[in-house]
């Protein structure tokens, strides 16, 4: 069985605004400046929402400027982790399907466009955490887009891109599996329709993550 390289947002969460309220509120910190519009988040790395957003209001950014952000963004979410319970939530299915391929024993780490403590933060709050090898993950301050996160996971985990199953829901998590020659399954949960996914590549589109029984076959028949 292989490692399964999980998406965070839209594939086993949603923040349901409370992700946006808390970027912004971090946004405002250490720019001096309220967040009057965001660049655009789907699928796209903590690093570059950060410096597009910045170019949107007038600035120039460097790393250390994101580097504060990330403290910052990181501390509004554990200031506001009730909040995040209880607007946010665990997509259907989710905790379902981390414990039947732990069950299975198959290895789980996340490659997302959050940072790392962000990362550890939302799936915390909704019980999703403990099948996790984070270190085997890849995660927003490690590179600016998703096919490098992903090459930086199967490194960290020393796992072949032939042993390794990428799912996420956006054409960019599809992207950096395809580019790195892992087996996607993509899931219609985000903003991303099934047709929109299945056009950028996806081995396997799913409407969500319920059937359980269906993503393990799907995982162990990947070839």
């Amino acid at each position: 069985m292989p490692l399964v390289l999980w998406d965070i947002d839209h594939t086993l969460i949603e923040t349901r605004g409370v992700g946006r309220d808390l970027s912004a509120a971090a946004f405002a910190e250490v720019t001096g400046q309220p967040m009057r519009e965001q660049a655009t988040i789907d699928g796209i790395t903590e690093a570059v929402i950060f410096r597009e957003t910045a170019e949107l209001h007038g600035l120039t950014t460097d790393r250390a400027d994101f580097e504060r952000f990330a403290h910052a963004l990181a501390q509004q979410h554990v200031t506001h982790v009730a909040e995040l319970r209880e607007r946010g939530a665990a997509l259907s299915g989710a905790a379902a399907a981390l414990d039947a391929l732990s069950h299975a024993s198959v290895r789980q780490t996340v490659v997302t466009g959050n940072v790392r403590a962000v990362a550890e933060i939302k799936l915390g709050v909704f019980g999703l955490d403990t099948h996790i090898e984070w270190d085997a993950g890849a995660y927003g301050e490690d590179a600016d887009l998703r096919p490098a996160l992903v090459d930086i996971a199967l490194t960290r985990s020393s796992t072949a891109a032939r042993d390794a199953v990428l799912i996420g829901d956006t054409p960019a998590d599809v992207e950096g599996g395809l580019e790195n020659g892992v087996h996607v399954i993509a899931v219609a949960t985000g903003h991303s329709s099934a047709a929109e996914l299945r056009k950028a590549g996806a081995h396997h589109v799913l409407d969500d993550l319920t059937d359980v029984n269906r993503l393990l076959y799907l995982i162990a028949g990947r070839a």
